[in-house]
C-alpha cells in the first residue's frame, strides 16, 4: 500500500510499497540497478514478425488492397509525377499500373545479396516501358534504395543477342542475371551505382536497365518508404488488356508494374507462408479514393 507524508516544506508526497529487493540473478537485477532493461525474446521471433502486414521477399506490400487506398492513388495523380511521364510519352493520356508499396524495415531478417534483372522480356526489342517509384523516405549510401548499373539498357539486346541462346527466350517480362553474366556488363566499365534520394523525388528508369532492391546496412535507421507508379500512353493497351485492367480495378486488385501489357493479377488474398489466409484480409480499402474521370482515364476505366 502507499502512504502519505508531509515533508518540512509542507509538500506532500506519495510513498510506494513497490519494490525490487535484488539479487533475484535475472533481469529484474538490472531493471533495479540501471533503470531499464531488455528482455531478449518475450516472444517468440516468429510470432512476432508474424503480426506484421505480410509482404513479399521484395518487401513490398500487394495485399490488404493497399494498392487502391487513397494516399496511394492521391501520390499517382500528383501532377509533376504525371508531368514527367506526360513528357516520355508525349501525351497526357495516360495508363497507370496498380502496383504495390515497399516498405523496408529493418534488421527483420539478413540482407539480401543483389538479385540484379531487368523488368523487360529478351524478346522485346527497344525501350517498351519506362518505371517509376515516389520516394516517401530518405535514402542515404547506408539506407535501402534501388541499385542500378547505368548504361545497361544500352547493352541488353547485344547480351541476349551474343550470350544467350533464342530458344531460352521467354515472354516473361524478366531476366535474371548471375554474378558470372554481370561481368559481361563490368568488363564494358558499367558499374552498380545506388540511387541517393529524398522525401518527393521520383527515381525513373528503363525496363531494360539492370537493377534491384538495394538493401540497408547495418548502420541505416532509416524504413525506405516508396510507392511504384508507372505510367504508359493508352493508346498502346490493347482492347484485351484495357477489359483485364477494368476488371482488376473494379476488384480491388494488384498488377505487375506495367501499366498497358503483361497484365498479371496479383493473388487477392494476403497469405501466411504456409498458405492459410491472414484473418486481416480486407477487399476493400480503408479509405476509397474519389473515383474522378481522371483517376478511371488513368485506371484504363474510362476512356479519353
Amino acid at each position: 500500500m502507499s502512504t502519505q507524508t508531509t515533508t518540512e516544506a509542507s509538500l506532500t508526497t506519495k510513498q510506494s510499497s513497490f519494490k525490487l529487493t535484488i539479487p533475484y540473478g535475472d533481469w529484474r537485477d538490472i531493471l533495479e540497478t540501471q533503470g531499464y532493461v531488455v528482455i531478449k525474446v518475450a516472444v517468440d521471433p516468429q510470432t512476432a514478425l508474424g503480426n506484421l502486414p505480410i509482404r513479399t521477399k521484395l518487401n513490398t506490400h500487394e495485399n490488404y488492397v493497399v494498392v487502391h487506398e487513397r494516399f496511394m492513388w492521391e501520390a499517382r495523380m500528383e501532377p509533376r509525377v504525371m508531368e514527367a511521364f506526360a513528357k516520355i510519352c508525349g501525351t497526357d493520356e495516360l495508363l497507370v499500373s496498380f502496383d504495390s508499396l515497399n516498405v523496408m524495415l529493418l534488421n527483420l531478417k539478413p540482407a539480401r545479396k543483389p538479385w540484379p534483372y531487368t523488368d523487360q522480356t529478351s524478346r522485346k526489342r527497344a525501350m517498351h516501358c519506362v518505371q517509376g517509384i515516389i520516394n516517401l523516405s530518405h535514402a542515404g549510401p547506408e539506407d535501402g534504395s534501388l541499385e542500378v548499373i547505368p548504361g545497361s539498357h544500352a547493352l541488353i539486346e547485344e547480351f541476349f543477342d551474343t550470350q544467350t541462346k533464342p530458344n531460352t527466350w521467354e515472354w516473361k517480362d524478366n531476366r535474371y542475371f548471375s554474378e558470372k553474366k554481370i561481368e559481361r556488363f563490368e568488363i564494358r566499365g558499367l558499374r552498380p551505382l545506388k540511387a541517393l534520394e529524398e522525401p518527393g523525388d521520383f527515381i525513373l528508369w528503363d525496363s531494360r536497365t539492370i537493377h534491384w532492391g538495394g538493401e540497408p546496412t547495418k548502420n541505416s535507421n532509416t524504413i525506405r518508404t516508396v510507392i511504384c507508379a508507372t505510367y504508359a500512353p493508352g493508346k498502346m493497351a490493347s482492347k484485351d488488356v484495357l477489359a483485364e485492367k477494368k476488371r482488376v480495378f473494379h476488384a480491388n486488385g494488384a498488377t505487375t508494374h506495367w501499366p498497358h501489357d503483361n497484365i498479371v493479377p496479383r493473388d487477392m488474398q494476403a497469405r501466411f507462408p504456409d498458405g492459410t489466409i491472414d484473418s486481416r484480409n480486407c477487399l476493400e480499402p480503408l479509405e476509397k479514393a474519389e473515383q474522378t474521370d481522371r483517376l478511371l482515364q488513368l485506371a484504363g476505366v474510362k476512356a479519353y
